[in-house]
């Protein structure tokens, strides 16, 4: 948080007013009758849609950058935060004790296989490492936070985060389209999705794109995947060191701030203490700020950034993800009955 003090409203407001209104165009959108029955698409993929089509096709002026940045990060990890609104304690607590087990084998075999395959296609090194775990844990916060130990070049980290970001946004659309088609209920769809897409927006996106049930269990779930960031980039930048590789100071917080956010939200819903018509407010104020925050993941999101990455990462990355997702759903469906 402390890296956006100090802002100016002026840098950041062009930017923030934009991805404001991709919000609440695509919440309105979402609301009309023949969009809900037919269509079935909403608000959180509409926002993403929009933005990816405005990055695709109109050049935006870089007075926007500061603003989009401030809504695909900070804006959006308070709105996850929020999601604690919709859960009490106990079931946070019965989600994540079987989903644990699924997490920390699928994301962990997913690692070691993403960083063995990468230098055998021919990937550079350090973008190996970074694409690596980025794929599996948390998409570009992970690959930012491993950057601070790996110290790649511009170029390398550019590419991880255009694979890693492009791959998860598919998976907004493939998900549930997957999970209909193997007759997946809503607790198993959750585990999977958030055990196995890369980013947390694109969790929640694909999430909400089934329902709401389907959406929560996928955020308790993907928190425990994220916790696991801070030990792999220590252990990562230990492997470096003691392979005399040079590395950096790891800059990771050991618990994020919005996990212990979340935590205490669902602490709050799971008493008395707000009434229903302000908890409802609540979480339709939420589910705004989520569309935000979507805005600024579409508006950073355009196919022409693989441009310059090259096929290998891009093969790399594709089957790291399809093992995650095939043993992610195999111990789904065999620990979370």
């Amino acid at each position: 948080m402390g890296r956006w003090v100090g802002w100016k409203p002026g840098l950041i407001f062009p930017g923030l007013l934009l991805c404001a209104g991709l919000a609440s165009l695509g919440f309105l959108l979402a609301e009309i009758p023949f969009i809900q029955d037919h269509l079935h698409v909403g608000a959180l993929l509409l926002v993403i849609l929009l933005g990816m089509a405005i990055r695709s096709f109109v050049p935006l002026p870089s007075l926007v950058a500061p603003g989009i940045r401030l809504a695909q990060r900070p804006i959006l990890r308070w709105a996850v935060a929020g999601l604690g609104f919709r859960l009490s304690f106990r079931e946070l607590v019965s989600i994540g004790a079987p989903a644990l087990a699924v997490v920390t084998l699928s994301t962990t075999i997913a690692l070691l296989f993403g960083w063995w395959i990468a230098p055998k296609l021919g990937v550079r090194e350090k973008l190996g490492l970074l694409l690596g775990i980025g794929g599996a844990i948390c998409g570009a916060s992970a690959i930012v936070a491993a950057d601070s130990v790996v110290r790649g070049a511009k170029r390398d980290v550019a590419a991880a985060l255009a694979i890693i970001t492009l791959l998860g946004t598919v998976g907004i659309f493939l998900y549930p389209i997957l999970g209909a088609a193997a007759g997946m209920n809503d607790f198993l769809f959750g585990v999977w999705d958030g055990a196995s897409l890369h980013e947390m927006a694109q969790v929640v996106a694909a999430g909400f794109a089934v329902n709401e049930e389907a959406a929560r269990v996928a955020t308790v779930v993907k928190l425990a995947r994220i916790a696991l960031l801070a030990p792999v980039v220590l252990a990562l930048g230990w492997w470096m060191r003691r392979h005399h590789q040079p590395a950096g100071k790891a800059h990771v917080s050991p618990v994020p701030w919005f996990l212990v956010l979340f935590i205490l939200f669902a602490i709050v819903n799971s008493t008395s203490w707000i009434p229903p018509h302000v908890l409802d407010f609540i979480r339709r104020a939420d589910l705004w700020l989520l569309c935000v925050g979507m805005a600024g993941v579409g508006l950073q999101t355009g196919f022409a950034d693989l441009r310059n990455a090259g096929a290998a990462p891009i093969v790399a990355g594709a089957l790291q993800w399809i093992v995650l997702s095939s043993l992610s759903f195999a111990l789904a469906a065999w620990l979370c009955k």
